[in-house]
C-alpha cells in the first residue's frame, strides 16, 4: 500500500523500531470483534456463526492474568534497558544481580534462586532488540490506541480505514512514525486503550 518510491522508506522499511509492529499488531483487534468474527467464524458443517455465549466466554478468558503478562513485559524491558545503559567495561555488572533487582521492583511472584532466564533471552543479545525490547509494548500501545479510533467510528468504517491507509501505511518512513500516528489519531498516543486491552482500568 506504500506510495513511497524509495524501497528503503516504503512499507515498514526504515520505520522506527518501536513503531514498526503497529500495522501488524492492529490487525489482531478485529479477531476480538463479534461483527468481524461473524463474517468468517462459522461451524464447518452447519455454517452457524459463533454463538454469542461462546464469544462472551472467549472474550472473558482474553483478560485472564493479562495484567501479569503486562508486568512481565515491563520487567523484561526494564532489565534490557538497564543492562545496556549501565554497562561499564571497566566495572562489569552482574547481569543476574541486575535482573533480580528489577524483579524486586517490578515482579509480582518470588524469583527462585536458580533462575537464569537471561541465558536464554535471545532477544536482548542476538535478536536485534538490544536496548529495544520496550518496543513490543510501545508498538502495542500505538496499535491499541489506533484501533480505538476504529472502535469509536465503526470497525469497518471506510473513512477510518482510508485514513489509516493514507496516514500510516502509505507513508512508510517518509516522516517520523510519531507524526504519522498523530496524523491518523488527531493527537499523540494515550495509554488508556492499552490498559483496557489488558483488562486494567486507568
Amino acid at each position: 500500500m506504500t506510495k513511497i518510491s524509495y524501497p528503503q522508506l516504503g512499507g515498514i522499511n526504515g520505520v522506527e523500531w518501536d513503531a514498526v509492529e503497529l500495522p501488524s499488531q492492529i490487525l489482531e483487534n478485529w479477531c476480538w470483534e463479534k461483527t468481524a468474527l461473524d463474517g468468517f467464524a462459522k461451524h464447518y458443517q452447519s455454517g452457524e456463526s459463533l454463538p454469542a455465549e461462546l464469544f462472551k466466554r472467549i472474550n472473558k478468558a482474553r483478560h485472564f492474568q493479562k495484567a501479569m503478562q503486562l508486568v512481565r513485559q515491563l520487567e523484561f524491558a526494564l532489565t534490557d534497558m538497564r543492562l545496556h545503559l549501565e554497562f561499564d567495561p571497566d566495572n562489569p555488572l552482574d547481569p543476574h544481580k541486575l535482573m533480580r533487582e528489577v524483579h524486586q521492583q517490578a515482579g509480582v511472584t518470588p524469583m527462585p534462586e536458580y533462575n537464569r532466564m537471561l541465558c536464554g533471552f535471545g532477544h536482548l543479545f542476538a535478536g536485534g532488540y538490544a536496548a529495544g525490547y520496550y518496543s513490543y509494548l510501545w508498538a502495542e500501545l500505538l496499535s491499541e490506541d489506533a484501533f480505538a479510533r476504529f472502535s469509536e467510528e465503526g470497525i469497518f468504517n471506510p473513512q477510518t480505514g482510508a485514513d489509516f491507509r493514507r496516514e500510516i501505511l502509505e507513508v512508510g518512513a517518509s516522516r517520523p512514525a510519531a507524526e504519522s500516528f498523530s496524523a491518523f489519531r488527531g493527537r499523540p498516543p494515550q495509554i488508556g486503550p492499552l490498559l483496557a486491552a489488558y483488562g486494567v482500568e486507568k
